[in-house]
């Protein structure tokens, strides 16, 4: 199946907007339907995931200013550590677990001490966390859990939202998030006084910037216009391809962010955009849910092809399927097939978080083999309903075929 110029399958299952929500002026406010959602008493709006993130650190610099480390995965979004370094802190890296996307609770122990102010754990591609383990190495040292919920609106564990289990947590509704208004984030806690303490962080460092809002306001005009398979070509696969062609593997993945982080109020307009398309949400969570669940056995039956996936009691969502191969070359060799044409296969993170040039050294990175092979070795196949049964088995017929040949050499 060869790239078709007419057509862009997106990189991930995001809800799509409708024009109503556009010009949409529901009962209940974005925040408060997201706190139905999940199940908490609050939630907190803010202009990004990695601006929530930002919040959450300051707000906890607050209540512990002698600690300064905050340590995060060593696969994750660079957004991260460069979240935490806005809030004045130093990261600490700590390896992955062998077969999950957990940092491995060896490794996380030996990384906590009297300087850790909180850990991030992270539920990955829509994947849980083991935030169980972060929390109860936490308690130990004094520090806090920040959960990073950016790709995992939606996931429970037990029933509950993640999200909701640690000290704080936070989503994100960025361009292609299950539930997006362009760029956004929500902070959520069941304390209490934590609470009140990212409000008050909130109103201390976020400014109103009407520059900024007007832009995203603007971006998510586009963005609901384009987000199909017609205009995503314009949007998302002809900037792709481009990158491709450049060999800048960075920005092929969209991530090649620059040094400024934005931080600003996010307006009534995107909150209203924002509060109508949730009404949506929880159908096509189940809807993409069960898309995924019936074509996930196709992926794991292929020899030698690992695909994360939940363990009991873990509801995820699927946004893609994150999937293993056995070694670089194949999954290489299968990118160079499937990246550039338009079938929804991509990248993650390109890289483990030490090896990215643009970002500065941080404690930990000599002990990051896992975190790499994951780099070297995964792509993600996107859920998105517009990825019909016939594409997703052409995804699926090249990649055994590059693995079957790979274990025949």
């Amino acid at each position: 199946m060869s790239y078709r110029p007419d057509r862009e399958l997106p990189p991930t299952a995001g809800l799509p907007l409708a024009l109503a929500d556009l010009r949409a002026r529901p009962r209940q406010r974005l925040t408060d339907a997201a706190a139905a959602f999940i199940n908490v008493p609050a939630t907190q709006l803010e202009c990004s995931g990695t601006a929530s993130l930002i919040v959450a650190l300051l707000a906890l610099k607050e209540l512990a200013p002698d600690r300064h480390e905050v340590v995060i995965p060593a696969y994750t979004c660079p957004l991260v550590p460069m979240a935490v370094q806005r809030a004045g802190l130093t990261s600490r890296l700590c390896d992955m677990a062998t077969g999950r996307l957990d940092m491995d609770a060896q490794k996380l122990q030996s990384a906590c001490s009297a300087s850790t102010l909180a850990i991030i754990p992270t539920h990955l591609g829509g994947r849980v966390a083991d935030v169980a383990t972060a929390q109860a190495i936490a308690r130990a040292e004094g520090a806090f859990v920040i959960e990073d919920a950016a790709q995992a609106f939606g996931a429970r564990v037990n029933g509950q939202s993640v999200g909701t289990i640690g000290d704080i947590g936070f989503f994100s509704l960025a361009a292609g998030k299950g539930l997006s208004i362009y760029e956004g984030g929500l902070l959520v806690s069941r304390d209490d006084a934590l609470r009140s303490q990212l409000v008050r962080a909130s109103e201390a460092h976020v400014p109103r910037n009407r520059l900024w809002e007007m832009r995203r306001s603007m971006e998510l005009a586009g963005y609901a216009a384009l987000y199909g398979p017609r205009g995503l070509r314009w949007a998302y696969g002809d900037p792709l391809r481009r990158a491709l062609r450049r060999g800048n593997l960075v920005a092929a993945a969209s991530e090649d962010f620059g040094p400024t982080i934005p931080l600003h109020r996010v307006g009534a307009w995107r909150e209203r955009v924002g509060a109508s398309a949730i009404t949506r949400l929880p159908a096509f969570v189940e809807h993409t849910t069960q898309q995924a669940l019936r074509r996930l056995p196709r992926l794991q039956a292929i020899e030698g092809v690992h695909v994360y996936a939940d363990h009991e009691g873990e509801q995820g969502t699927w946004p893609y399927f994150l999937v293993r191969l056995p070694d670089e070359a194949t999954r290489d060799e299968a990118l160079s097939r499937l990246w550039h044409a338009g079938l929804g296969v991509g990248r993650l993170f390109i890289h483990a978080l030490p090896d990215y040039s643009y970002l500065d050294p941080m404690e930990g990175s000599d002990d990051v083999s896992v975190a790499r092979h994951i780099a070297a070795c995964t792509l993600t196949i996107s859920n998105s309903p517009w990825i019909d049964d016939g594409t997703f088995e052409h995804v699926c017929a090249v990649i055994e075929a590059l693995v079957v040949r790979r274990r025949a050499a």
